[in-house]
């Protein structure tokens, strides 16, 4: 390739990489998984030829879209590679959606033929699965919703194990999967991600080699754990995929499997410095990217001797800001890395001087390093991809010495343990209720990291709402994460002249007196185990 700055499809394209490796090191273990499975680099790739012939046997071709709806473990790795493998789209989503958040995701999939949990297929009975019609059900049993047929399981291991024809060379800049981003003043958008931009995701992490392994405890709905994964792959290295992160796991696991490279994001760092250990075990942990700089990451990095990094990135970007070895400017990403541009502007796209905030906007000098846009949403990508820059949608400041801060979001969404949530998403659920006239929800301070998620509502005349009874209104609705711990009703929510909720007031009262604590009136609510 004339352009030195782009990858190969030998260097990035799932199929090319994957086929290299097997010739070339069969026997190394690639996968290690929460059973205690352990799959070589032969294994695995025998294992992606069959479940894409059988996908291949069922009509799936180079660009057709994918639906996978699984959990963390040897399914979704064979599912994502196996759809890669025929050049299509693979298409995750999260395992936590229901409701119109899930119908959302399988419509603006447009896929026909989804791999999923059978656990989860009962929630498709009470939405309208637009384009869908076939089922790959893996795990539970399950009964198909009228209008879908259901596929068994073993279908995925019946295929031929041998190279799937293709119309064309999958390349570089063919689109690899649409992952689902918060949604900020809409409905969540699908990134679309190239082989180009997932592989210069997973290059731009400090540099590991064929003797690594990757603890991976994000899902394989997040950018965070695609490109965990795709880094140990074009590398030739190894991963531990587990179910998700859990501290009284962490280290036997890093022990244990030997791992050398994790990702803590928000919490994770800080439950792990403040485990009690006793004697801490030898380890080879070295490789820790950690999310955001604070006194605990720094921490963890001096007490159990890690070289720590940490990096401001996106579903839509690639890593495009990081951080020098053990940085110690609490709250910095790092400066931009080579081959990319950074500006942090005003509301005019004119840049700001030092220290001044403003939004961060970015570009590379390479082409399909960037995400290529939302799936079909022309508007929405028009708009953050004006004026030649990628606009972030979040509030920057930059010191004289380069180092760039992420200060807040400009977008109305909410980062809570790791999950990105969309405000308008819960608003439209919250106003589904009867009682309720209009809703807003922003984000107040979490008492251990990140935000907690508050909804002030006010009511239709005459109603009253018990808040017991509104968080069992949401739960059948919405995804875990996302149901507010504070409930506070007004009279009214505070407006501009032009009628605009100001979401700003609301930020500001915070956590007030009348406002109801889901946490203090001990309702807990957990992530479903699949």
């Amino acid at each position: 390739m004339a352009d030195p700055r782009m990858l190969t499809a030998d260097e990035s394209v799932l199929r090319n990489v994957l086929e290299r490796h097997a010739a070339e090191r069969p026997d190394q273990v690639f996968a290690i998984f929460d059973g205690g499975d352990r799959w070589t680099y032969a294994a695995l790739a025998s294992r992606v030829r069959r479940a894409a012939s059988a996908l291949y046997d069922l009509g799936v071709r180079q660009d057709d879209c994918v639906a996978v709806w699984l959990p963390n473990g040897p399914d979704i790795l064979v599912a994502w590679f196996a759809i890669n493998y025929l050049g299509a789209v693979y298409v995750p989503i999260n395992v936590a959606y229901r409701g119109a958040l899930l119908k959302h995701a399988i419509d603006l999939s447009s896929a026909e033929i989804a791999i999923m949990h059978g656990g989860l297929i009962e929630r498709l009975a009470d939405i309208d699965c637009a384009t869908l019609r076939r089922v790959i059900a893996l795990g539970d049993e399950a009964v198909a919703p009228p209008g879908l047929e259901l596929l068994p399981a073993t279908l995925l291991d019946e295929g031929a194990d041998a190279l799937v024809p293709l119309t064309r060379p999958v390349e570089p800049w063919d689109v690899q999967s649409i992952i689902f981003t918060s949604g900020t003043t809409g409905p969540s958008k699908g990134v679309l991600s190239t082989y180009m931009h997932l592989a210069t995701t997973g290059l731009s992490h400090p540099r590991v080699n064929d003797q690594d392994r990757q603890l991976v405890t994000l899902p394989m709905f997040h950018a965070g754990g695609t490109g965990a994964v795709y880094r140990m792959l074009l590398a030739g290295g190894s991963i531990v995929m587990v179910a998700s992160f859990r501290t009284q796991d962490f280290w036997p696991v890093v022990v244990g499997h030997g791992v050398t490279a994790v990702v803590l994001l928000g919490v994770m760092s800080a439950f792990l410095v403040n485990e009690p250990l006793g004697d801490m075990p030898a380890h080879r942990l070295r490789h820790v990217l950690v999310l955001p700089l604070d006194k605990t990451a720094i921490e963890f990095g001096k007490r159990f001797g890690c070289d720590v990094r940490t990096v401001f990135n996106m579903t839509e970007t690639s890593m495009p800001i990081i951080s020098d070895i053990n940085p110690t400017a609490l709250g910095s990403c790092g400066r931009p890395r080579p081959g990319i541009e950074a500006r942090i502007v005003d509301e005019f796209d004119c840049e700001v001087a030092n220290g001044d905030l403003g939004e961060l906007l970015l570009r590379s000098d390479a082409p399909w390093v960037l995400a290529q846009g939302y799936y079909r949403n022309p508007e929405a990508t028009a708009a953050a991809w004006r004026n030649g820059w990628f606009h972030t949608g979040d509030r920057f400041r930059k010191d004289a010495e380069g180092n760039y801060y992420f200060v807040d979001r400009a977008k109305d969404a909410i980062r809570r343990r790791g999950e990105n949530i969309s405000s308008f998403e819960v608003e439209a659920e919250l106003g589904a209720h009867p009682a309720v006239r209009e809703a807003a929800v922003v984000a107040v301070q979490s008492d251990v990291s990140e935000d907690e998620v508050m909804a002030v509502v006010a009511l239709s005349d005459g109603a009253t709402l018990d808040p017991i009874e509104m968080i069992e209104f949401l739960r059948p609705r919405m995804a875990h994460f996302m149901i507010p711990r504070y409930l506070r009703i007004v009279a009214e929510l505070p407006k501009t002249p032009t009628m605009k909720v100001q979401k700003h007031v609301l930020r500001a009262d915070g956590i007030t007196p009348d406002t109801w604590d889901r946490v203090a009136a001990k309702i807990e609510i957990r992530r479903e185990r699949l």
